[in-house]
C-alpha cells in the first residue's frame, strides 16, 4: 500500500480514478477466486464486499502499488471466513482447502497468480456459456458476472422484468457451481456459444429491439472490449478475430446512425465523413490477415462483407456483386433467416428489385417486421408504392423501437403522398 504521503502527491483525482477502474477490474477478480475456489455466489458478493472495502480505504490510505491483488486478497479473505463460519458447508471448505492455500492471509503476495487478468476473465466469460446453461441464460450470466451490468440493467437489456431476471441469473449460478476447468485447452467446445454470445450481445447495443433509443452504447461497447479480451487469449483463432473485425466495422458507423433528433439514418443515406475510420483501419487490417490464413468462417464472411461497405466511398460506389458472392458463401454455412434475408438484399441491388422480392418472398416469418420492411424498401424500388406502403406500415406496427417505428412510418407516409 501506497503511504499517504505518496498518494497525497497524486491527488484525489487519482484516487477517484482508481475507483472508477475498479469496476473493470470485476470480471478478472471474480474469475481469480471462481477458479481458486468455486462457490459462484459466495464469490461475487465477496468481490462486492471488497469494492466496498476498496472505497472505504483507498481515499484515506491511498491506492495500492497492485490494486487487483489487493481486491483478490480481501475478497479472498472475506470468502473464506463465508465457508469456515458455516458447518453445513465444511465439505466445501476442505475442498477449497485442498485447491487453495490454507490461509488467505499467508498467501503469496496478492494478485501474484501466474494467470494473467485477462486469463480469469476469459475463464469466467468461459465458465458463463457453460454448454449445460441455454442461450438465454449463458447472455444473462455473462452481461451479469463478465459485464459488470447489475441485475436492472440485465433485464432492461434482455427486455424481461427485473425479478424474472434476478430468477433467471440465480438458477444459472447454480448451474455451474462447482464447475472449473484450469486448462485453455477445455475451452475449444465452449467458444462457439461465447462468440455467439458476445455477438447477441453486441446486435442489441448496436440495434436495441425495444425502446426510445436506436442503440445502446455501452452493450456494444461491452461486447468489443470482451471479444478484444478473448482475441488477446486466442490471437490465431480466425474467427475470434473475425468476429473483433465484425463489430469494429460495423460500430464505426455509429455516430451516422442517428440524426440530430435520434431518428434512423439507413446506410445508404449516412454521412462517411462521420464514420470512425481508425476503426474501420483496424477492423479491416484484422480480417485481411484473418482471410490469408485459410478458409473463412462465418464471422469472417461477415467481416469482409462490413469491410466492403466502409471501404466504399460512397453507397453508390458499394460493390454488390462481390457483397452477394460472400454472402453466397454466408449461407451455405449458416443457412439462418437473418443471413438469408440479408443476401435478398444483396439480390436485389445485383439483379434488380423483383428479384430481390422473389427471394424475401421465400422466407417464413421468424424475422417479424425485419421482413416487411425490406419488402416495403424493394417494392418501392419497384415502384409498387402502394403495396410498399402497407409493407412499411405493417413492419412499423410490428417493431417495438421508437426510432425504427418513426423511421418505417414517415417512409410510408411519403409513399401516401406519391404516385407511381
Amino acid at each position: 500500500m501506497r503511504d499517504r504521503g505518496s498518494d497525497r502527491g497524486r491527488g484525489s483525482d487519482s484516487v477517484s480514478g482508481a475507483l472508477r477502474d475498479a469496476r473493470e477490474l470485476i470480471p478478472s477478480v471474480l474469475g481469480a477466486l471462481v477458479r481458486r475456489y468455486g462457490h459462484f455466489d459466495a464469490a461475487e458478493d465477496a468481490v462486492q464486499e471488497a469494492l466496498i472495502a476498496a472505497a472505504g480505504q483507498w481515499p484515506e490510505r491511498g491506492v495500492p502499488e497492485n490494486p487487483r491483488g489487493w481486491l483478490i486478497k480481501v475478497a479472498a479473505r472475506r470468502l473464506t471466513d463465508v465457508l469456515r463460519s458455516d458447518e453445513a458447508r465444511r465439505r466445501r471448505e476442505e475442498r477449497v482447502a485442498a485447491l487453495a492455500p490454507r490461509d488467505a492471509l499467508t498467501a503469496p503476495e496478492p494478485g501474484a497468480d501466474r494467470t494473467p487478468r485477462e486469463d480469469d476473465t476469459l475463464t469466467l466469460l468461459f465458465l458463463c456459456c457453460h454448454p449445460d446453461l441455454g442461450p438465454s441464460a449463458q447472455l444473462a450470466l455473462t452481461l451479469r458476472a463478465v459485464g459488470g451490468l447489475t441485475t436492472a440493467e440485465v433485464a432492461r437489456a434482455c427486455l424481461v422484468p427485473e425479478a424474472t431476471m434476478a430468477q433467471r441469473i440465480s438458477r444459472a449460478k447454480q448451474k455451474v457451481r462447482g464447475v472449473s476447468f484450469a486448462r485453455p485447452d477445455a475451452w475449444a467446445a465452449r467458444l462457439p456459444a461465447v462468440l455467439h454470445t458476445l455477438y447477441l450481445i453486441f446486435n442489441e447495443g448496436y440495434t436495441a429491439t425495444s425502446g426510445p433509443r436506436l442503440q445502446r452504447r455501452e452493450l456494444a461497447g461491452e461486447a468489443i472490449r470482451l471479444t478484444r479480451t478473448v482475441h488477446r487469449l486466442l490471437p490465431d483463432d480466425t474467427e475470434v478475430t473475425g468476429l473483433l473485425a465484425l463489430m469494429l466495422l460495423t460500430d464505426a458507423r455509429r455516430e451516422a446512425r442517428t440524426g440530430p433528433d435520434g431518428d434512423l439514418v439507413p446506410l445508404d443515406e449516412q454521412d462517411r465523413g462521420r464514420w470512425d475510420k481508425v476503426a474501420i483501419d483496424e477492423g479491416v487490417a484484422l480480417i485481411t490477415g484473418a482471410l490469408e490464413r485459410g478458409r473463412p468462417g462465418p464471422y469472417q464472411l461477415r467481416a469482409a462483407i462490413a469491410a466492403v461497405h466502409d471501404e466504399a466511398p460512397s453507397a453508390a460506389a458499394t460493390d454488390w456483386r462481390e457483397i452477394l458472392g460472400l454472402y453466397d458463401l454466408l449461407v451455405r454455412m449458416v443457412p439462418g433467416p437473418v443471413e438469408r434475408l440479408n443476401r435478398a438484399v444483396a439480390v436485389a441491388m445485383v439483379h434488380g428489385p423483383r428479384a430481390g422480392l422473389a427471394a424475401v418472398d421465400a422466407l417464413g416469418p421468424q424475422l417479424g417486421h425485419r421482413v416487411d420492411a425490406v419488402r416495403g424498401h424493394l417494392l418501392e424500388r419497384a415502384g409498387a408504392y402502394e403495396e410498399a406502403r402497407a409493407a412499411y406500415e405493417s413492419a412499423a406496427a410490428r417493431t417495438l423501437s421508437l426510432p425504427e417505428q418513426r423511421y418505417l412510418r414517415g417512409r410510408a407516409g411519403a409513399l401516401g403522398r406519391r404516385t407511381p
